[in-house]
């Protein structure tokens, strides 16, 4: 069905990890075919982060407190 409407940032789904080989596995798994918003990083407010898009244009952010 043809709609006018579509996924933005404005949404995300907010998932904690518990360590960096499970925010790596995840990150990599969406990030096929998706898009950075934040590579995955250390910003301050996180050990490491990720912000991206998978393929179909959901928002996900992926965090290691």
């Amino acid at each position: 069905m043809h709609h006018a409407f579509s996924f933005t940032p404005s949404f995300s789904l907010f998932v904690d990890c518990s360590s960096e080989e499970e925010l790596d596995r995840i990150v990599g798994v969406l990030a096929k075919d998706g898009a950075f918003l934040m590579p995955t990083d250390d910003y301050g407010f996180s050990r490491r982060f990720a912000w991206l898009n998978d393929r179909f244009g959901v928002s996900w952010q992926i965090n290691l407190p």
